[in-house]
Protein backbone atom coordinates (compact mmCIF):
# COMPACT_ATOMS: atom_id res chain seq x y z
CA UNK A 1 0.00 0.00 0.00
CA UNK A 2 1.42 3.32 -1.30
CA UNK A 3 1.97 5.92 1.26
CA UNK A 4 -0.19 8.82 1.03
CA UNK A 5 1.07 11.64 -1.21
CA UNK A 6 -0.19 15.19 -0.47
CA UNK A 7 1.41 17.77 -2.36
CA UNK A 8 0.37 21.70 -2.78
CA UNK A 9 1.88 24.01 -5.44
CA UNK A 10 0.83 26.54 -7.30
CA UNK A 11 0.65 26.38 -11.25
CA UNK A 12 -0.10 28.70 -14.00
CA UNK A 13 -3.25 27.53 -15.64
CA UNK A 14 -3.62 25.75 -18.32
CA UNK A 15 -4.60 26.13 -21.85
CA UNK A 16 -8.14 24.60 -19.98
CA UNK A 17 -8.22 27.94 -18.47
CA UNK A 18 -6.97 29.78 -20.70
CA UNK A 19 -9.06 33.29 -20.10
CA UNK A 20 -8.38 32.82 -16.32
CA UNK A 21 -5.60 35.29 -15.18
CA UNK A 22 -4.47 33.79 -11.96
CA UNK A 23 -2.26 31.40 -10.04
CA UNK A 24 -4.17 28.13 -9.54
CA UNK A 25 -4.19 26.41 -6.33
CA UNK A 26 -3.88 22.56 -7.12
CA UNK A 27 -3.87 19.61 -4.29
CA UNK A 28 -3.23 16.66 -5.54
CA UNK A 29 -3.65 13.45 -3.15
CA UNK A 30 -1.66 10.22 -4.64
CA UNK A 31 -1.98 6.69 -3.09
CA UNK A 32 -4.24 5.05 -0.08
CA UNK A 33 -3.85 7.03 3.20
CA UNK A 34 -1.75 5.36 5.59
CA UNK A 35 -4.00 6.00 8.44
CA UNK A 36 -7.81 5.82 7.90
CA UNK A 37 -8.66 5.83 4.32
CA UNK A 38 -9.23 1.89 3.32
CA UNK A 39 -12.09 1.96 1.24
CA UNK A 40 -14.64 1.43 4.35
CA UNK A 41 -18.28 2.38 3.80
CA UNK A 42 -18.54 5.71 5.55
CA UNK A 43 -15.40 7.27 3.35
CA UNK A 44 -17.84 8.68 0.78
CA UNK A 45 -21.09 8.42 2.61
CA UNK A 46 -23.89 10.83 2.51
CA UNK A 47 -24.88 11.43 6.07
CA UNK A 48 -28.54 12.75 6.81
CA UNK A 49 -29.07 14.46 10.38
CA UNK A 50 -32.33 13.31 11.52
CA UNK A 51 -33.85 15.85 14.43
CA UNK A 52 -36.71 13.59 15.39
CA UNK A 53 -39.14 15.95 17.38
CA UNK A 54 -38.78 17.75 14.15
CA UNK A 55 -39.25 15.20 11.48
CA UNK A 56 -42.66 13.03 11.35
CA UNK A 57 -44.94 12.78 14.08
CA UNK A 58 -47.02 9.37 13.57
CA UNK A 59 -49.67 9.55 16.25
CA UNK A 60 -50.50 13.52 16.26
CA UNK A 61 -49.38 14.24 19.48
CA UNK A 62 -47.50 17.35 18.15
CA UNK A 63 -44.07 15.15 18.34
CA UNK A 64 -41.85 13.42 15.65
CA UNK A 65 -41.32 9.95 16.80
CA UNK A 66 -39.23 6.80 15.64
CA UNK A 67 -42.39 5.45 13.84
CA UNK A 68 -42.58 8.60 12.13
CA UNK A 69 -39.16 7.91 10.65
CA UNK A 70 -39.92 4.65 9.47
CA UNK A 71 -42.63 6.02 7.66
CA UNK A 72 -40.65 8.54 5.88
CA UNK A 73 -37.25 5.74 5.34
CA UNK A 74 -38.39 5.67 1.72
CA UNK A 75 -37.74 9.40 1.17
CA UNK A 76 -34.28 8.91 2.76
CA UNK A 77 -33.63 5.88 0.55
CA UNK A 78 -34.56 8.35 -2.46
CA UNK A 79 -32.69 11.00 -1.56
CA UNK A 80 -29.53 8.51 -2.40
CA UNK A 81 -28.73 8.72 1.39
CA UNK A 82 -26.24 6.18 3.07
CA UNK A 83 -26.93 6.62 6.47
CA UNK A 84 -29.08 8.59 9.05
CA UNK A 85 -27.16 10.11 12.43
CA UNK A 86 -30.60 11.07 14.95
CA UNK A 87 -30.21 13.50 17.25
CA UNK A 88 -30.87 12.38 21.14
CA UNK A 89 -34.08 9.96 21.58
CA UNK A 90 -32.91 8.82 24.92
CA UNK A 91 -35.14 8.94 27.72
CA UNK A 92 -34.91 12.94 28.71
CA UNK A 93 -36.84 15.33 30.56
CA UNK A 94 -36.17 17.21 28.11
CA UNK A 95 -34.94 20.61 29.58
CA UNK A 96 -32.30 20.95 26.61
CA UNK A 97 -34.04 18.65 24.03
CA UNK A 98 -33.12 15.20 24.96
CA UNK A 99 -28.96 16.66 25.57
CA UNK A 100 -30.05 16.27 29.41
CA UNK A 101 -30.21 12.35 29.60
CA UNK A 102 -31.74 10.63 32.66
CA UNK A 103 -30.90 6.52 30.86
CA UNK A 104 -28.97 6.06 28.53
CA UNK A 105 -30.16 2.59 27.77
CA UNK A 106 -33.98 3.56 26.91
CA UNK A 107 -35.77 5.27 24.43
CA UNK A 108 -38.19 8.61 25.60
CA UNK A 109 -41.85 8.00 25.35
CA UNK A 110 -41.97 11.24 23.16
CA UNK A 111 -40.56 9.34 20.38
CA UNK A 112 -41.64 5.19 21.12
CA UNK A 113 -39.76 2.79 23.12
CA UNK A 114 -36.73 0.45 22.34
CA UNK A 115 -39.04 -1.70 20.02
CA UNK A 116 -39.76 0.87 17.78
CA UNK A 117 -36.00 1.64 17.60
CA UNK A 118 -34.90 -2.03 17.27
CA UNK A 119 -37.74 -1.60 13.88
CA UNK A 120 -35.94 1.35 12.31
CA UNK A 121 -32.64 -0.06 12.61
CA UNK A 122 -34.39 -3.26 10.83
CA UNK A 123 -36.05 -0.81 8.18
CA UNK A 124 -33.07 1.06 7.54
CA UNK A 125 -30.51 -2.37 7.14
CA UNK A 126 -33.26 -3.56 4.76
CA UNK A 127 -32.53 -0.34 2.73
CA UNK A 128 -28.55 -0.56 3.09
CA UNK A 129 -28.95 2.49 5.36
CA UNK A 130 -26.94 3.03 7.90
CA UNK A 131 -27.88 4.17 11.48
CA UNK A 132 -26.25 6.48 14.06
CA UNK A 133 -26.82 7.53 17.20
CA UNK A 134 -25.80 10.79 18.83
CA UNK A 135 -23.63 10.03 22.32
CA UNK A 136 -23.70 12.94 24.71
CA UNK A 137 -20.60 11.78 27.09
CA UNK A 138 -20.33 15.22 29.49
CA UNK A 139 -22.86 15.43 31.32
CA UNK A 140 -26.30 13.53 31.90
CA UNK A 141 -29.90 14.85 33.46
CA UNK A 142 -30.25 15.93 37.22
CA UNK A 143 -32.95 13.81 36.95
CA UNK A 144 -30.53 10.56 35.73
CA UNK A 145 -30.44 7.67 38.97
CA UNK A 146 -26.47 8.16 39.07
CA UNK A 147 -27.03 11.94 40.14
CA UNK A 148 -29.55 11.56 42.28
CA UNK A 149 -27.24 8.57 44.26
CA UNK A 150 -24.24 11.25 43.78
CA UNK A 151 -26.55 14.19 45.49
CA UNK A 152 -26.90 11.58 48.76
CA UNK A 153 -22.94 11.05 48.83
CA UNK A 154 -23.61 7.75 48.53
CA UNK A 155 -20.19 5.75 48.00
CA UNK A 156 -20.73 4.24 44.84
CA UNK A 157 -21.83 7.17 43.05
CA UNK A 158 -20.45 9.93 45.19
CA UNK A 159 -17.45 10.99 42.83
CA UNK A 160 -19.23 10.44 39.56
CA UNK A 161 -19.91 14.15 38.92
CA UNK A 162 -17.43 17.31 39.45
CA UNK A 163 -18.57 18.34 43.11
CA UNK A 164 -16.59 21.29 44.97
CA UNK A 165 -17.01 22.55 48.40
CA UNK A 166 -17.93 26.35 48.49
CA UNK A 167 -15.01 29.23 48.83
CA UNK A 168 -15.73 31.69 51.88
CA UNK A 169 -15.37 35.00 50.98
CA UNK A 170 -16.00 37.66 53.84
CA UNK A 171 -18.64 34.89 55.08
CA UNK A 172 -20.55 34.47 51.77
CA UNK A 173 -20.72 31.64 50.03
CA UNK A 174 -19.05 31.55 46.38
CA UNK A 175 -17.81 29.05 44.19
CA UNK A 176 -15.10 26.72 43.68
CA UNK A 177 -13.70 29.43 40.54
CA UNK A 178 -14.76 32.02 37.49
CA UNK A 179 -15.54 29.42 35.54
CA UNK A 180 -18.51 30.27 33.06
CA UNK A 181 -21.11 28.04 31.94
CA UNK A 182 -21.88 27.41 28.16
CA UNK A 183 -25.21 28.63 28.67
CA UNK A 184 -24.69 31.74 30.42
CA UNK A 185 -23.71 32.51 34.37
CA UNK A 186 -21.30 30.10 36.39
CA UNK A 187 -20.54 26.83 35.65
CA UNK A 188 -21.31 25.75 39.37
CA UNK A 189 -24.73 25.07 40.73
CA UNK A 190 -25.16 24.50 45.02
CA UNK A 191 -26.30 21.67 46.26
CA UNK A 192 -28.35 22.36 49.65
CA UNK A 193 -28.52 17.95 49.91
CA UNK A 194 -24.97 17.86 49.44
CA UNK A 195 -23.74 21.26 50.97
CA UNK A 196 -21.02 21.58 47.69
CA UNK A 197 -21.02 22.33 44.56
CA UNK A 198 -21.40 20.88 41.15
CA UNK A 199 -20.30 21.30 37.56
CA UNK A 200 -22.68 22.30 34.64
CA UNK A 201 -20.63 23.66 31.49
CA UNK A 202 -24.18 23.49 29.85
CA UNK A 203 -27.43 24.25 31.54
CA UNK A 204 -27.76 23.60 35.51
CA UNK A 205 -29.90 20.77 34.07
CA UNK A 206 -26.95 18.97 33.14
CA UNK A 207 -24.46 17.87 35.68
CA UNK A 208 -20.85 17.02 34.20
CA UNK A 209 -19.57 13.56 34.75
CA UNK A 210 -16.08 12.97 36.28
CA UNK A 211 -13.83 11.09 34.13
CA UNK A 212 -10.96 11.33 36.51
CA UNK A 213 -13.01 8.65 38.11
CA UNK A 214 -12.21 5.42 36.11
CA UNK A 215 -15.79 4.03 37.10
CA UNK A 216 -17.22 6.71 34.80
CA UNK A 217 -15.12 5.61 31.96
CA UNK A 218 -16.08 2.06 32.10
CA UNK A 219 -19.71 3.45 32.59
CA UNK A 220 -19.51 5.45 29.81
CA UNK A 221 -17.50 2.60 27.85
CA UNK A 222 -20.67 0.04 28.67
CA UNK A 223 -23.37 2.42 27.29
CA UNK A 224 -21.07 2.42 23.53
CA UNK A 225 -20.90 -1.65 24.07
CA UNK A 226 -24.86 -1.95 24.82
CA UNK A 227 -25.79 -0.23 21.53
CA UNK A 228 -23.43 -1.71 19.47
CA UNK A 229 -24.89 -5.13 20.51
CA UNK A 230 -28.12 -3.41 19.57
CA UNK A 231 -26.88 -3.22 16.19
CA UNK A 232 -26.14 0.76 16.10
CA UNK A 233 -23.87 1.50 13.04
CA UNK A 234 -22.29 4.45 15.04
CA UNK A 235 -21.90 7.27 16.96
CA UNK A 236 -21.95 11.41 16.92
CA UNK A 237 -20.20 12.16 19.74
CA UNK A 238 -21.92 15.43 21.32
CA UNK A 239 -19.42 18.45 22.47
CA UNK A 240 -16.79 16.48 23.31
CA UNK A 241 -13.73 19.28 24.05
CA UNK A 242 -15.53 19.91 27.70
CA UNK A 243 -14.95 15.76 28.96
CA UNK A 244 -12.17 17.33 31.25
CA UNK A 245 -11.34 20.29 33.44
CA UNK A 246 -8.06 20.95 34.72
CA UNK A 247 -8.00 18.89 38.06
CA UNK A 248 -6.69 22.37 40.19
CA UNK A 249 -9.40 24.14 39.23
CA UNK A 250 -7.59 27.01 38.79
CA UNK A 251 -9.28 30.58 37.59
CA UNK A 252 -9.53 31.23 33.75
CA UNK A 253 -8.26 34.59 31.97
CA UNK A 254 -10.39 37.20 30.88
CA UNK A 255 -10.47 37.37 27.51
CA UNK A 256 -10.90 40.90 26.49
CA UNK A 257 -13.71 40.63 24.25
CA UNK A 258 -15.95 44.07 24.55
CA UNK A 259 -18.69 42.26 23.18
CA UNK A 260 -19.10 39.76 25.93
CA UNK A 261 -20.50 40.48 29.65
CA UNK A 262 -19.50 38.70 32.74
CA UNK A 263 -22.04 36.51 32.32
CA UNK A 264 -21.18 35.75 28.65
CA UNK A 265 -19.34 32.45 28.13
CA UNK A 266 -17.02 34.44 25.90
CA UNK A 267 -15.60 36.74 28.83
CA UNK A 268 -13.24 33.59 29.59
CA UNK A 269 -10.49 32.05 27.69
CA UNK A 270 -11.37 28.59 28.32
CA UNK A 271 -8.10 27.27 28.69
CA UNK A 272 -8.93 24.80 31.46
CA UNK A 273 -12.57 23.58 30.62
CA UNK A 274 -12.06 22.78 26.81
CA UNK A 275 -9.61 20.63 25.28
CA UNK A 276 -7.22 18.80 27.71
CA UNK A 277 -5.03 16.30 26.44
CA UNK A 278 -6.80 14.18 28.84
CA UNK A 279 -10.17 14.56 26.64
CA UNK A 280 -8.01 14.21 23.14
CA UNK A 281 -6.54 10.63 24.80
CA UNK A 282 -10.28 9.65 26.00
CA UNK A 283 -11.35 10.02 22.45
CA UNK A 284 -8.29 7.37 21.33
CA UNK A 285 -9.76 5.23 24.36
CA UNK A 286 -13.36 5.39 22.86
CA UNK A 287 -11.85 4.74 18.90
CA UNK A 288 -9.71 1.65 20.09
CA UNK A 289 -13.36 0.33 22.15
CA UNK A 290 -14.62 0.70 18.04
CA UNK A 291 -11.75 -1.26 16.66
CA UNK A 292 -12.33 -3.84 19.20
CA UNK A 293 -15.69 -4.33 18.49
CA UNK A 294 -14.57 -3.77 14.49
CA UNK A 295 -12.48 -6.62 14.52
CA UNK A 296 -15.17 -8.87 14.36
CA UNK A 297 -17.69 -7.20 12.14
CA UNK A 298 -18.31 -7.40 8.49
CA UNK A 299 -17.98 -3.97 8.37
CA UNK A 300 -16.90 -0.96 11.01
CA UNK A 301 -18.79 0.69 13.23
CA UNK A 302 -17.83 4.96 13.34
CA UNK A 303 -17.52 7.78 15.54
CA UNK A 304 -17.57 11.19 14.22
CA UNK A 305 -16.85 14.17 17.02
CA UNK A 306 -18.60 17.77 17.61
CA UNK A 307 -15.63 19.95 18.16
CA UNK A 308 -16.31 23.91 17.62
CA UNK A 309 -12.56 24.58 18.56
CA UNK A 310 -9.32 26.39 16.58
CA UNK A 311 -8.42 24.42 13.37
CA UNK A 312 -4.90 22.96 14.81
CA UNK A 313 -6.85 21.61 17.88
CA UNK A 314 -9.89 20.36 15.67
CA UNK A 315 -7.40 18.14 13.97
CA UNK A 316 -6.20 16.13 17.27
CA UNK A 317 -9.34 14.53 17.52
CA UNK A 318 -8.65 12.46 14.39
CA UNK A 319 -5.90 11.43 15.86
CA UNK A 320 -2.05 11.40 15.84
CA UNK A 321 -0.22 12.64 12.41
CA UNK A 322 1.51 9.45 12.23
CA UNK A 323 -1.95 7.36 12.90
CA UNK A 324 -0.33 5.49 15.54
CA UNK A 325 -3.42 6.26 18.03
CA UNK A 326 -6.75 7.53 15.75
CA UNK A 327 -9.69 8.94 17.05
CA UNK A 328 -12.63 10.36 15.20
CA UNK A 329 -13.28 8.81 12.00
CA UNK A 330 -13.72 12.26 11.34
CA UNK A 331 -14.59 15.01 13.17
CA UNK A 332 -17.06 17.72 11.64
CA UNK A 333 -15.72 20.23 9.34
CA UNK A 334 -17.71 23.14 11.00
CA UNK A 335 -15.03 25.86 9.75
CA UNK A 336 -15.99 25.54 5.91
CA UNK A 337 -19.40 26.74 5.52
CA UNK A 338 -20.47 27.14 8.79
CA UNK A 339 -17.44 29.75 10.06
CA UNK A 340 -15.65 30.18 6.92
CA UNK A 341 -18.63 31.92 5.28
CA UNK A 342 -20.87 34.55 5.73
CA UNK A 343 -23.73 36.29 3.65
CA UNK A 344 -22.30 37.90 0.56
CA UNK A 345 -19.52 35.71 0.26
CA UNK A 346 -16.87 36.07 -2.33
CA UNK A 347 -15.53 33.66 -4.94
CA UNK A 348 -11.63 33.65 -2.71
CA UNK A 349 -13.32 33.50 0.48
CA UNK A 350 -14.64 29.84 -0.46
CA UNK A 351 -11.62 28.81 -2.05
CA UNK A 352 -9.62 29.94 0.88
CA UNK A 353 -12.13 28.20 3.35
CA UNK A 354 -11.84 25.23 1.79
CA UNK A 355 -8.11 25.38 1.28
CA UNK A 356 -8.22 26.17 4.73
CA UNK A 357 -9.67 22.32 5.75
CA UNK A 358 -7.95 20.72 3.23
CA UNK A 359 -4.30 22.10 4.11
CA UNK A 360 -4.81 20.77 7.82
CA UNK A 361 -6.27 17.81 8.01
CA UNK A 362 -3.83 15.32 8.63
CA UNK A 363 -2.16 13.12 6.20
CA UNK A 364 -4.39 9.99 5.37
CA UNK A 365 -7.48 11.35 7.44
CA UNK A 366 -10.59 11.87 5.79
CA UNK A 367 -12.36 14.83 5.03
CA UNK A 368 -15.85 15.97 5.36
CA UNK A 369 -18.50 18.76 4.81
CA UNK A 370 -21.55 20.43 6.75
CA UNK A 371 -23.47 23.07 5.62
CA UNK A 372 -25.80 23.08 8.77
CA UNK A 373 -27.08 21.09 11.93
CA UNK A 374 -29.91 22.29 14.56
CA UNK A 375 -27.48 24.63 16.39
CA UNK A 376 -26.42 26.48 13.33
CA UNK A 377 -28.88 28.73 11.54
CA UNK A 378 -30.32 26.90 7.97
CA UNK A 379 -27.52 27.52 5.39
CA UNK A 380 -30.85 28.75 2.89
CA UNK A 381 -31.39 31.71 5.70
CA UNK A 382 -27.59 32.16 6.59
CA UNK A 383 -26.25 32.19 3.20
CA UNK A 384 -29.19 32.98 1.30
CA UNK A 385 -31.74 30.40 -0.77
CA UNK A 386 -30.36 31.76 -3.75
CA UNK A 387 -26.68 29.70 -3.37
CA UNK A 388 -28.62 26.23 -1.71
CA UNK A 389 -28.26 24.81 -5.09
CA UNK A 390 -24.65 25.73 -5.67
CA UNK A 391 -23.50 24.51 -2.28
CA UNK A 392 -25.28 21.13 -2.56
CA UNK A 393 -23.30 20.53 -6.13
CA UNK A 394 -20.42 21.76 -4.52
CA UNK A 395 -20.49 19.78 -1.39
CA UNK A 396 -21.19 16.39 -3.67
CA UNK A 397 -18.00 16.87 -5.33
CA UNK A 398 -15.42 17.46 -2.75
CA UNK A 399 -13.79 14.56 -1.12
CA UNK A 400 -14.75 12.61 1.59
CA UNK A 401 -18.30 12.92 3.67
CA UNK A 402 -20.90 14.81 3.07
CA UNK A 403 -23.68 15.64 5.64
CA UNK A 404 -27.29 16.66 4.90
CA UNK A 405 -29.59 18.28 7.87
CA UNK A 406 -33.13 17.11 7.04
CA UNK A 407 -34.78 19.87 5.30
CA UNK A 408 -31.54 21.31 3.31
CA UNK A 409 -32.29 18.98 0.20
CA UNK A 410 -35.82 20.79 -0.31
CA UNK A 411 -33.81 24.73 0.53
CA UNK A 412 -35.97 24.45 3.56
CA UNK A 413 -35.49 27.64 5.95
CA UNK A 414 -35.17 29.19 9.14
CA UNK A 415 -38.66 28.90 10.62
CA UNK A 416 -40.38 31.73 12.83
CA UNK A 417 -41.04 31.00 16.71
CA UNK A 418 -41.41 33.50 19.35
CA UNK A 419 -39.94 33.11 22.62
CA UNK A 420 -43.11 32.17 24.37
CA UNK A 421 -42.93 29.40 21.89
CA UNK A 422 -39.37 29.07 22.06
CA UNK A 423 -37.82 25.50 23.58
CA UNK A 424 -34.23 26.60 23.61
CA UNK A 425 -33.20 26.80 26.99
CA UNK A 426 -30.39 29.52 26.99
CA UNK A 427 -32.50 31.92 25.02
CA UNK A 428 -35.73 31.91 26.53
CA UNK A 429 -34.22 33.43 29.71
CA UNK A 430 -34.34 36.63 28.02
CA UNK A 431 -36.86 37.21 25.21
CA UNK A 432 -35.16 40.66 24.63
CA UNK A 433 -32.24 38.38 22.57
CA UNK A 434 -34.01 35.52 21.87
CA UNK A 435 -34.43 36.29 18.14
CA UNK A 436 -30.20 36.53 18.11
CA UNK A 437 -29.58 33.43 20.36
CA UNK A 438 -32.03 30.96 20.16
CA UNK A 439 -31.65 27.59 17.80
CA UNK A 440 -35.06 27.04 17.79
CA UNK A 441 -35.78 28.59 14.71
CA UNK A 442 -33.48 25.73 12.69
CA UNK A 443 -35.72 23.12 14.30
CA UNK A 444 -39.00 24.16 13.20
CA UNK A 445 -40.72 20.72 11.61
CA UNK A 446 -39.93 19.26 8.42
CA UNK A 447 -42.36 20.41 5.20
CA UNK A 448 -43.45 17.25 3.85
CA UNK A 449 -46.48 19.18 1.53
CA UNK A 450 -48.88 21.32 1.30
CA UNK A 451 -51.18 19.81 3.72
CA UNK A 452 -52.22 21.12 7.23
CA UNK A 453 -49.04 21.79 9.15
CA UNK A 454 -46.71 20.99 6.09
CA UNK A 455 -47.52 17.21 6.63
CA UNK A 456 -46.11 16.75 9.78
CA UNK A 457 -48.89 15.07 11.40
CA UNK A 458 -52.53 15.59 11.26
CA UNK A 459 -53.26 18.90 12.57
CA UNK A 460 -52.43 18.62 16.43
CA UNK A 461 -50.12 21.67 17.19
CA UNK A 462 -46.74 20.89 17.01
CA UNK A 463 -44.30 21.19 19.41
CA UNK A 464 -42.37 24.07 17.34
CA UNK A 465 -44.74 26.14 14.81
CA UNK A 466 -44.81 24.68 11.22
CA UNK A 467 -42.54 27.45 8.87
CA UNK A 468 -45.18 29.95 7.22
CA UNK A 469 -43.01 29.40 4.15
CA UNK A 470 -44.23 25.80 3.95
CA UNK A 471 -46.85 26.25 0.87
CA UNK A 472 -44.19 27.83 -1.39
CA UNK A 473 -41.18 25.25 0.32
CA UNK A 474 -42.09 21.42 0.80
CA UNK A 475 -41.09 18.12 -0.52
CA UNK A 476 -43.90 17.20 -2.50
CA UNK A 477 -43.87 20.01 -4.41
CA UNK A 478 -40.29 19.80 -5.34
CA UNK A 479 -40.35 15.97 -5.81
CA UNK A 480 -43.55 15.82 -8.11
CA UNK A 481 -44.51 18.85 -9.88
CA UNK A 482 -40.79 21.03 -10.46
CA UNK A 483 -37.68 18.55 -12.20
CA UNK A 484 -35.75 21.32 -11.67
CA UNK A 485 -36.33 21.58 -7.66
CA UNK A 486 -33.80 21.71 -4.86
CA UNK A 487 -34.75 18.14 -4.42
CA UNK A 488 -34.10 16.92 -7.33
CA UNK A 489 -31.22 18.36 -7.66
CA UNK A 490 -29.79 17.72 -4.21
CA UNK A 491 -30.71 14.06 -6.15
CA UNK A 492 -28.68 14.57 -8.91
CA UNK A 493 -25.55 15.39 -6.61
CA UNK A 494 -25.91 12.65 -4.57
CA UNK A 495 -26.20 10.53 -7.68
CA UNK A 496 -22.76 11.91 -9.46
CA UNK A 497 -21.07 10.91 -5.85
CA UNK A 498 -21.22 7.64 -6.98
CA UNK A 499 -18.60 8.64 -9.35
CA UNK A 500 -16.54 9.08 -7.08
CA UNK A 501 -16.80 6.42 -4.53
CA UNK A 502 -13.94 4.23 -5.61
CA UNK A 503 -11.67 7.21 -6.42
CA UNK A 504 -9.12 7.00 -3.85
CA UNK A 505 -6.86 9.59 -6.08
CA UNK A 506 -7.84 12.87 -6.86
CA UNK A 507 -6.85 16.38 -7.60
CA UNK A 508 -8.57 19.47 -6.71
CA UNK A 509 -7.48 22.68 -9.07
CA UNK A 510 -9.07 25.71 -7.92
CA UNK A 511 -9.33 28.98 -10.20
CA UNK A 512 -10.82 30.97 -8.82
CA UNK A 513 -11.29 34.74 -10.65
CA UNK A 514 -13.70 37.72 -9.70
CA UNK A 515 -17.10 36.87 -8.62
CA UNK A 516 -16.52 33.19 -10.45
CA UNK A 517 -15.29 30.19 -8.17
CA UNK A 518 -13.76 27.56 -10.29
CA UNK A 519 -12.80 24.43 -8.85
CA UNK A 520 -11.79 21.09 -11.46
CA UNK A 521 -12.49 17.56 -9.72
CA UNK A 522 -9.43 15.29 -11.80
CA UNK A 523 -10.33 11.99 -11.79
CA UNK A 524 -8.13 9.13 -12.43
CA UNK A 525 -10.39 7.36 -14.72
CA UNK A 526 -9.47 10.55 -16.87
CA UNK A 527 -12.72 12.10 -16.46
CA UNK A 528 -12.65 15.81 -15.25
CA UNK A 529 -14.97 17.68 -13.78
CA UNK A 530 -15.76 21.18 -13.70
CA UNK A 531 -17.45 23.01 -11.93
CA UNK A 532 -18.23 26.87 -12.25
CA UNK A 533 -20.39 29.33 -9.53
CA UNK A 534 -21.17 32.69 -9.87
CA UNK A 535 -21.23 33.97 -6.45
CA UNK A 536 -21.29 37.82 -7.43
CA UNK A 537 -24.84 39.70 -7.87
CA UNK A 538 -24.19 40.51 -11.61
CA UNK A 539 -23.72 38.74 -14.54
CA UNK A 540 -20.65 37.22 -15.91
CA UNK A 541 -19.56 38.09 -19.27
CA UNK A 542 -18.49 34.91 -21.67
CA UNK A 543 -15.24 36.30 -21.58
CA UNK A 544 -14.50 36.19 -18.01
CA UNK A 545 -14.45 32.30 -18.19
CA UNK A 546 -14.08 31.66 -21.81
CA UNK A 547 -12.48 27.72 -21.68
CA UNK A 548 -12.59 24.41 -23.05
CA UNK A 549 -15.52 24.19 -25.44
CA UNK A 550 -17.78 20.92 -25.90
CA UNK A 551 -18.23 20.13 -22.41
CA UNK A 552 -21.48 18.02 -21.39
CA UNK A 553 -23.36 19.80 -18.16
CA UNK A 554 -23.90 17.01 -16.01
CA UNK A 555 -25.88 19.34 -13.27
CA UNK A 556 -26.92 22.72 -12.72
CA UNK A 557 -28.55 24.85 -10.13
CA UNK A 558 -32.10 25.69 -10.75
CA UNK A 559 -31.56 29.04 -11.48
CA UNK A 560 -29.52 28.08 -14.73
CA UNK A 561 -30.80 27.87 -18.12
CA UNK A 562 -28.99 25.00 -19.12
CA UNK A 563 -30.10 21.47 -18.97
CA UNK A 564 -29.16 18.15 -18.29
CA UNK A 565 -26.71 17.23 -21.83
CA UNK A 566 -26.49 20.50 -22.66
CA UNK A 567 -22.89 21.34 -24.13
CA UNK A 568 -21.39 24.27 -22.30
CA UNK A 569 -19.35 26.11 -24.79
CA UNK A 570 -18.50 28.98 -22.93
CA UNK A 571 -20.77 31.30 -25.30
CA UNK A 572 -23.23 32.23 -22.75
CA UNK A 573 -23.56 33.52 -19.58
CA UNK A 574 -23.79 32.98 -16.31
CA UNK A 575 -26.39 34.81 -13.52
CA UNK A 576 -26.11 35.49 -10.37
CA UNK A 577 -25.65 32.32 -7.84
CA UNK A 578 -26.01 30.35 -11.06
CA UNK A 579 -23.75 27.38 -10.48
CA UNK A 580 -23.25 24.23 -13.21
CA UNK A 581 -21.11 21.63 -13.03
CA UNK A 582 -19.78 19.74 -16.77
CA UNK A 583 -18.11 16.62 -17.66
CA UNK A 584 -15.13 18.68 -19.36
CA UNK A 585 -13.97 17.00 -23.07
CA UNK A 586 -10.57 18.19 -23.55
Amino acid sequence: MMLLRFLIFAVFCSAAFANISKITNTIKREGFAGNESSGDWWETSVFYQIYPRSFKDSNNDGNGDLQGIIQKLDHIQDAGVDAVWLSPIYKSPQVDNGYDISDYRDVDEIYGTLDDLRQLVDEAHKRDIKVILDYVPNHTSDQHAWFQASLKNESVYADYYVWKDAVIVNGTRTPPNNWISQFKGSAWEWSEERQQYYLHQFSVAQPDLNYRNPAVVDEMKDVLRYWLNFGIDGFRMDAVPTLFEDAEFRDEPLSGDPNSGPEDSGYLIHIYTVDLNETIELIYEFRELLDEYNANQSYPRIMMTEVYSDINTTMLYYGTKDGSRKGAHFTFNFWTFIMGLQKGFSSYDLENSIMNWLLNIPYGYISNWVLGNHDQTRVSTRLGPENVDALNILVSILPGVQITYNGEEIGQENGEVTCEQGYDPQAIKNCSTFNQTSRDFERTPFQWDSTVNAGFNEGAEPWLPVSQKYLQTNLENQNLTDINSHYNIYKQTVELRQSFRNDTDYVLSFSSVENLFVLQRFLYNSDIYAFFYNVGDEVLSPSTFNVAANSTVVIRSNNSAYNIGDIFNYTGELQPKEAVLVLMDL
